[in-house]
């Protein structure tokens, strides 16, 4: 039961911090393909 419970309250955390990290990252993203694209000479970064 209380294994059941801690479970559920589990994934639920996982849930809320992945919610929260993503726009942090998104940003990491963001700002790490700026400065990337700098270095080499201020060229769009290609996929």
């Amino acid at each position: 039961m209380f294994r059941a419970i801690a479970d559920v309250l589990r994934q639920i955390g996982g849930a809320i911090a992945t919610v929260v990290t993503l726009p942090f990252r998104a940003l990491a993203r963001l700002f790490g393909g700026a400065s990337q694209s700098t270095r080499r000479g201020g060229r769009a970064r290609r996929a």
